[in-house]
């Protein structure tokens, strides 16, 4: 039984990394397309639309690494391994996202009082082609694992760019028929809002897990609090949650136990307890006897 779970879980691995992997290779080259035909048709929203998916084809990009690189082990130089590589990229990709936010609303500010003109028939070819692609992109993600949260995640990044599609579709069916060249700079702003929220959030995020702040969904208060509550327990401090990468959580405490109590147990206790409160794959508890520390436990 053992050795068909972990058939299962190779083959959702596997499953996994190509649906990321191909999703990928269909944003990135429909990305440099959509920059080509908005050059060519002198289109701001394409150009938007492709800016957003840059940032699509960053968070698949990401999303990949994390599959494909999360299962090496760790290193004596690199003693959580390589997971942290998914969270500096994703700093990255989050800045730039936001850059070209505010280049996008600064250069549609301009085209609302000086409308260039615009190839509508082109721009709508373009448009409804990456509509499909968004679309093709979704279907090859849902063929993957939907639990997992990397391929979660980057479905919802691709459902995020058809709005961007749709978007460009509308202006370009808007300047087609009616003659009306000011929908591309609208388009262009509503796709830069998504830019700028979705860049925000990431910037957010991964500055939170870089400055090793406690994740959102761990009360570390009631924690303490919770803890403080087993039998012998005098005191817990130094208690640290914090994040290794997005869904890899590590825990430390020091708890200060009476000269008669049973350190074995309290440990237990305590390391039970823990799971309460999230689902942590490094734990770290330090026993201490008053007046002084006898012992250290490491869960992992």
């Amino acid at each position: 039984m053992a050795g068909h779970d972990h058939h299962v879980h190779d083959h959702h691995h596997a499953s996994n990394q190509r649906a990321l992997f191909w999703a990928f290779v269909l944003i990135a080259t429909f990305m440099v397309v959509e920059v080509i035909g908005g050059l060519w048709t002198n289109s701001l929203a394409l150009l938007s639309d492709a800016g957003h998916m840059l940032g699509d084809a960053a968070a698949l990009g990401l999303s990949f690494l994390a599959v494909r690189f999360g299962v090496r082990s760790a290193t004596p130089r690199q003693t959580f391994g390589y997971r942290r590589f998914e969270i500096l990229a994703a700093f990255v990709n989050g800045v730039t996202l936001l850059v070209i936010s505010m280049y996008i609303i600064i250069e549609a500010y301009k085209r609302l009082f000086a409308p260039p003109e615009i190839l509508s028939e082109g721009m709508l070819v373009i448009a409804v082609v990456g509509l499909l692609v968004n679309i093709l992109a979704a279907w090859i993600l849902m063929r993957g694992e939907r639990d997992n949260l990397n391929v979660r995640s980057a479905l919802l990044h691709v459902f995020g760019d058809l709005l961007g599609s749709v978007g460009a579709i509308t202006a370009a069916l808007l300047i087609f028929l009616f003659g009306w060249t000011l929908a591309d700079s609208i388009a262009s702003l509503f796709v830069a809002v998504l830019i700028m929220v979705s860049g925000y959030r990431v910037t957010r995020d991964a500055v939170h897990i870089l400055m090793e702040g406690a994740p959102a969904e761990v009360d570390v208060v009631a924690m303490q609090q919770d803890l403080m509550t087993v039998a012998g327990v005098k005191e817990v401090h130094d208690l640290h949650v914090w994040s290794i990468t997005s869904n890899e959580l590590a825990v430390t405490c020091h708890v200060l136990i009476g000269e008669a109590t049973d350190d074995q147990k309290v440990l237990h206790e305590v390391t039970d307890r823990m799971k309460r409160f999230g689902t942590f794959k490094r734990s770290t508890v330090q026993i201490e006897r008053a007046p002084q520390c006898c012992e250290e436990r490491t869960i992992w």
